[in-house]
C-alpha cells in the first residue's frame, strides 16, 4: 500500500530496509545502513507523542548524533522539554505543527468494516486495493 500511496509522485521512495532485516529493526541501525549507502543525512520523522521516550531509545546518544529528528506536532501540543536529559533538547528545535486534519487509521479501518466511503482519506489506488482485497473486513 505504501507503493500504491506514492505512485506518480516524485521524490519519494519505498524502502524495504527494515522488513529485510532479521531480528530485532532499530533505528540506529537504519540510519547506519543509510548513511553507508550514501545518504549525507538522515532525517527521521516522529510523532510528538515519542518525545519523551527517546531517551530509553536502542543506542540513544548515538542516535542522536546520527539522525536529525524532526517531530509533527498536533496544534495546541505542549511539552515539558526539561524533563528530557539535556542532549535531547536539542530536538526541540525541530518541531513542525502539523495541520490538524482528522484522519486516522483506526478511523479508517472501522469505516471500511461499516461500509462508509474513505475516499479523500487516503491516496485513490489505496482505496481501490483496500476495496479490491476486502482488507479491515
Amino acid at each position: 500500500m505504501c507503493r500504491l500511496a506514492i505512485e506518480g509522485h516524485a521524490g519519494f521512495e519505498v524502502s524495504e530496509i527494515e522488513v529485510m532485516r532479521t531480528g530485532p529493526s532499530y533505528t540506529i541501525d537504519t540510519a547506519r545502513q543509510l548513511r553507508g549507502a550514501g545518504w549525507k543525512s538522515v532525517s527521521w520523522l516522529i510523532g510528538a507523542d515519542m518525545v519523551g521516550t527517546l531517551p530509553s531509545w536502542h543506542e540513544p546518544d548515538a542516535l542522536l548524533e546520527e539522525v536529525d529528528f524532526v517531530v509533527v506536532a498536533r496544534p495546541g501540543w505542549a511539552f515539558d522539554w526539561e524533563m528530557l536529559p539535556v542532549p535531547f533538547r536539542k530536538v526541540r528545535e525541530h518541531v513542525v505543527e502539523a495541520p490538524l486534519i482528522d484522519i486516522s487509521a483506526t478511523d479508517i479501518r472501522r469505516r471500511v468494516r461499516e461500509n462508509l466511503p474513505i475516499d479523500f482519506l487516503t491516496p485513490d489506488p489505496v482505496v481501490k486495493h483496500i476495496h479490491k482485497t476486502g482488507l479491515y473486513r
